[in-house]
């Protein structure tokens, strides 16, 4: 099958990576992916899906499906960029094009399209009486701060999916082993009264010290919650440009993280108080917008394991000499502590498997070895909506290699790259790992069944939707 699978991506090599490019440049953040999303839906029409857009209440939400009865395989795709790191491609320096614009600082152009390439794979098998079932491609906008996959599943979007498979790009192969952290995302807005700085200060109620004041709070918070837990803020409005006017509205956003969601919620509640002291302190008038969440993240063993097995057996990318030249300049830019980290993070993910002749044996600038997969209990530092379709379909996803090693996600040097030959060998991988292992359950249906079994006995059904029923999209920020 491998043979037949090399042939059939080689067969769409220059779409996808067409497409993938062509995500890259749009560009485009949360719920205003609608550039992307016409791009992928009129290729996947063009090539015999059935697409049905605005899925879930969210314009920026598709799915494309494919086959007869059976089974539901579900792949997920993301296409949403982030703000402000607009760089030119295949530069080993900080340079943009629009200085302030946006950039897919973490693959997602490579995300979605790798999906679309392994589905187009599945339905060749389908159509020619390999497999019997169902391919649904997923196209899930605002992962980045948008938690759109916890709206659709919120929405029942993913209802009669029997297994849900993706990946994200990375300077390494492995699984994605263990949990993340669940959050939420919520904007303070305060409003005081305006008056002259100077002349008449006492008449004001300062917005802008009730947003320092409330960090502060946060930040003395810090050291009693969990030590798993995460506490970021950004503030969003500081109520003006000018120091003589008494600043009348001010706003900060936070996005608090912890190991499940009632551990979230505990720490809000916590939050929410500093910030009506805030409002107290400076008799202004505070308005809490809640604006989203996601859970954590519940991998699944069963594909899991079958992930890894089609990791090794499609084998790793390799480099030409162009290309090593072009990735020992990008490696150049980057700094030993963050070299060291991902260092790190090979050897949190391997566990038990020592990886300290692997990591001692790279003389070059990529990681040419697959992580041995163990089930982890740990939990990683961020958070993914991907985590609320775990706990309704049993989930797998992977990391594929598709820049330099040690490349930070969130970074210019990962926009650089991302349109280059080092990420296109990078997303053909993971599309060639995902239609074997969609393969590998429609052939073998009891592995789904195992998968789901799995699944139950680790949700319990349990599950409540961390966004409430009156939240819609946040589109407007």
């Amino acid at each position: 099958m491998i043979a037949q699978l090399e042939l059939l991506i080689e067969k769409y090599e220059k779409d996808i990576i067409g497409l993938s490019d062509r995500i890259w440049e749009v560009a485009e953040t949360r719920f205003e992916e609608y550039q992307s999303v016409d791009i992928l839906t009129t290729y996947l029409k063009e090539n015999g899906f059935t697409v049905k857009r605005g899925i879930g209440g969210i314009e920026t939400a598709f799915v494309a499906t494919y086959g007869g009865t059976g089974p539901v395989i579900g792949i997920l795709g993301e296409y949403d960029a982030l703000p402000g790191l607009n760089q030119k491609e295949a530069s080993p320096n900080r340079e943009a094009y629009v200085y302030g614009g946006n950039g897919h600082g973490c693959g997602h152009n490579m995300l979605g399209t790798a999906g679309i390439g392994a589905v187009l794979v599945l339905k060749e098998w389908i159509d020619a009486g390999l497999i019997k079932g169902q391919i649904h491609y997923y196209g899930c906008p605002a992962e980045e701060g948008g938690s759109g996959k916890t709206f659709m599943v919120r929405e029942g979007v993913f209802e009669g999916v029997d297994i849900a498979i993706t990946w994200h790009p990375n300077s390494y192969a492995s699984i994605f082993n263990y949990s993340s952290l669940a959050n939420y995302q919520v904007y303070f807005e305060f409003e005081g009264i305006a008056s002259h700085a100077a002349a008449s200060p006492e008449l004001g109620r300062s917005a802008l010290d009730a947003v320092e004041l409330m960090n502060v709070g946060v930040n003395y918070l810090r050291e009693h919650v969990p030590s798993n837990a995460r506490l970021h803020y950004a503030v969003t409005n500081t109520g003006g440009m000018s120091p003589n006017v008494v600043q009348a509205q001010a706003e900060v956003l936070y996005l608090i993280r912890g190991k499940d969601i009632k551990e979230v919620d505990g720490i809000y509640q916590r939050v929410l108080k500093i910030a009506e002291g805030a409002a107290l302190m400076t008799e202004t008038n505070l308005t809490v917008k809640f604006d989203k969440a996601c859970s954590n993240y519940v991998p699944n063993d069963t594909v899991n394991r079958l992930l890894y097995k089609n990791l090794e057996a499609v084998g790793l990318p390799s480099y030409t000499e162009e290309e090593l030249v072009y990735a020992n300049q990008m490696m150049q830019t980057l700094t030993p502590n963050e070299l060291a980290a991902a260092k790190q993070d090979v050897i949190s993910m391997a566990g038990s498997s020592d990886m300290s002749a692997a990591l001692d044996a790279m003389d070059g600038p990529f990681f040419n070895a697959i992580i041995p997969y163990e089930l982890s209990k740990d939990s990683m530092a961020g958070s993914t909506d991907v985590a609320d379709v775990s706990w309704v379909v049993p989930t797998a996803q992977f990391f594929a290699p598709c820049f330099v090693f040690g490349t930070p996600l969130h970074t210019w040097q990962l926009v650089s790259q991302g349109k280059t030959s080092l990420a296109h060998k990078g997303l053909l991988y993971a599309a060639k790992v995902m239609a074997m292992t969609a393969f590998d359950l429609l052939y073998d249906q009891n592995l789904i069944e195992q998968a789901k079994k799995e699944h139950k006995l680790q949700t319990n059904n349990q599950y409540v939707n961390p966004i409430p029923a009156y939240i819609k999209p946040n589109m407007n920020k």
